[in-house]
This record gives C-alpha cells, structure tokens and sequence, in this order.
C-alpha cells in the first residue's frame, strides 16, 4: 500500500514550485496527470544542459531540471486556448481529489476553470492555487519568480558578505519550500475533506513563503525592533557557529551552549578563553563578536581542517567539513540513507535522481514512474479514464485541443 494511493492530481504547473509539490504528492502514491502545452510542455524541460534522451520538439532531449521535479507522473498535453482542450481539464477535474496550478491569479478564472468553476462539478474537489503574491491583495496578480523574490522578501538582505554585495541562495529556496508548503496543506485539506466531504481552496504563494521561511530572523526584528544584519556564514544568535578557515581550507564548527564553549577552549588548547570576561556567556560573546572572531581564527588556521575536526568531533561539538556537490554524493550517509536513486528513462536508459526525504515504515516512498514524456499517457488517460473514442482522440489532434 502507498501513503496516497487512490488519490488523484490534476497538475498544471510548471517551472518548479508547482512540479515540486506535485512530485512530493507522487513520491507518496498519489496518481498524477500531469496537463502540459502541445509542442513545448513545461518550460523546464528546455532549461538545460545537460539534457537526457533523444530529442523531440524544440528541445535536444529532456533537461535534468525537468527530471529532478516531474518523476511520478503521467504526461498529457492540452491546449487550454481551446474549448475542447479546456472541456479535458474539466474532465479530469471532476474525478480528481486535488488539482494544483501555479497560473498568474485569475487566469484560469478567465477560462472557466477557476475555484467556483470546478468547485461547482466537484464539490469534493481540493484546488491548490501556487503564486506569487497570494490571491489577495495588491501584487495578486503579479508573476512570481523565485530570485525575485528572495530579493524582495528579505532574504538577500540576510545573506551574503558582511561587507559584500546582498547574495541569493544557491538553490530555489522559496520555489522549493513553497512547493513543500503547498503538499502540506493539500493533504491537511484531504483530511478536512474526509470528515466534511467538501473540497476547499488553498491559496498558496512565494511571497507568504518566503516571509514564512525569515523564522527566528523576523521573530528577532518583530520582538527586538532591529533591522537584521547580514553576518556572512554566521550566526545572528549563536556564537561561534560559522565557518572558519583552517589551513588547508574552510569548515563550520558551532558551540551553542556553554558547556559546548567550555569544551571548544579545551580543544583549542586555550582554556583561558572559558573564564575571559569577554566570551564567557553567548550573550557577552554576541557582544564581543568581532573580538571572538578574531581570537579564533588566528587560532584555528594553525592546522588543517580535517585535524581541527577529528578533535571537535571527539569532544562531541558541532562541526563538519564544507563539502562540494560531488562530496554529498560520495557521503557514505548518503549512500546509507538512499539520497541518490535510479530510475528508467524511456529514451536514455537510466537516470539518476535525488532520493527521498522522508522515510516511512509501512508506507514508502517510491520512484514508481519514471518522468513522462511529453504527452506520453495522452492515449491512456483520454481513451480508458475519460471516455474518448480513438476517433474523439484522433479529431482532438486535428483541432490542435491535445
């Protein structure tokens, strides 16, 4: 038995945020039909190299972007401009548990295939609208953009060098965790809709997210009244617990207790450092930061990385090296823990896949389906699911709806 098994997505998204949640719904068990534009479908399969597979339209093959988001679903293409391409949709919405779209607010209500349109064919119908701003509000209908906004919800602000230019994450971290949001109140839906038998709408949108994600940092300015500074790789709360550079290179160590301090000075070989009244409680080391900062790095660069290391990790201390991508991979808890999977590609063989997160005893997560093709299932989801004629299908393609 699978966690979602039974349960049926309607997704037309693209890009990430949307492809993100929607493949975490998968991940799970749950059926995903994913509606894609005839010709191109989502953007991202362009957004390469490397690509995989042969070439088909106007891309060379499938990107990895693409992969890394659409495993676990089938592949249909529909044309939405079309009123027989807009009459699939409303097919499939009606016998699906949960449709997602990560549309501009209001489009798909110009189509007919917003919230009270489908609401009305299936009361029970969860619909999960993903945007920018939210549906409400000024910047409702404003697209969203994951460097965009991390730019204009604070984070940029936050991160980077103290002295340096403002610096965005290295992944997309608020299409990513926007994604997570939005499988996370799909499913508490789900489970409203079981006790009330009603579907209801989910307003889910980067800008909340993002806003959502400033955690501790925004708890800080709301309670403490003061604009957050940027502190590179360390810790506005904490201290140390930042990067510092050995002699071979850098790596993160922390202490965030004063029984981890007290244990730091001796792996130091400074016991001094426990009683100075500059550093001896993380209030007075907060204070003192630039003096701390100095102290220890002019002490940790005497050695190489992977020594300070083996002695912080013996002291039971928080530390670790500063791996590169290529590192992760060949981690042995990576290996242990299954965060590299393969699954079958229909035109490349096998592909290699980040795992899964979470891990569940009766209920696993699987890579059940390899990411579709586009408009792969088009035939099987048309003819066995929705009732089309091979005749209806055929007249489709003419019409350009499919």
């Amino acid at each position: 038995m699978k966690s979602l098994e039974g349960i049926r997505i309607l997704d037309i998204t693209r890009a990430l945020a949307g492809p993100y949640c929607t493949m975490m719904l998968g991940d799970l068990g749950a059926d995903v039909i994913k509606v894609e534009r005839p010709g191109s479908g989502d953007g991202s399969r362009g957004w390469g190299p490397p690509f995989v597979g042969d070439a088909y339209g106007p891309y060379p093959g499938e990107s990895a972007y693409f992969l890394s988001t659409n495993r676990n679903k089938r592949s249909i293409t529909v044309n939405l401009k079309s009123d027989a391409g807009r009459e699939i949709v409303r097919r499939l919405a009606k016998s699906a548990d949960v449709m997602v779209e990560n549309f501009r607010t209001g489009v798909l209500d110009k189509m007919g295939l917003g919230y009270d349109d489908l609401h009305a064919l299936n009361p029970g119908l969860v619909y999960c609208s993903i945007s920018g701003y939210g549906r409400t509000g000024p910047y409702a209908d404003r697209p969203g953009y994951d460097a965009i906004s991390q730019a204009e919800g604070g984070m940029m602000s936050i991160t980077g060098p103290v002295e340096g230019p403002p610096s965005r994450v290295g992944i997309p971290i608020i299409d990513i965790n926007t994604g997570m949001f939005a499988a996370t109140a799909i499913l508490a839906a789900l489970r409203a809709r079981d006790q009330s038998g009603e579907g209801q709408l989910v307003d889910v949108s980067l800008f909340d997210t993002h806003v959502a994600l400033l955690a501790n940092v925004a708890s800080n300015y709301l309670i403490g009244g003061e604009p957050p500074q940027r502190y590179g790789n360390a810790h506005p709360n904490i201290i140390p617990y930042q990067a510092f550079q050995a002699k071979d290179g850098w790596f993160v160590l922390g202490a965030a207790t004063e029984g981890q301090w007290g244990r730091l000075c001796e792996v130091l070989n400074h016991p001094e450092l426990k009683d100075d009244p500059r550093f001896e409680t993380n209030g007075q080391r907060l204070t003192n930061r630039d003096a701390l900062i100095e102290t220890l790095s002019k002490i940790l660069v005497t050695r190489d990385a992977g020594d300070w290391l083996a002695d912080l990790k013996k002291a039971g201390l928080p530390c670790g090296p500063i791996n590169t991508i290529p590192d992760v991979f060949a981690h042995p808890q990576a290996e242990a823990r299954n965060l590299a999977i393969e699954t079958d590609h229909p035109t490349a063989g096998t592909v290699q896949l980040t795992g899964f997160p979470y891990k569940l005893s009766q209920t696993p997560a699987q890579a059940h389906q390899p990411p579709p093709m586009l408009g792969e299932h088009a035939e099987e989801i048309l003819t066995k699911e929705l009732g089309y004629s091979v005749d209806e299908v055929s007249k489709l393609r003419e019409q350009k709806a499919i």
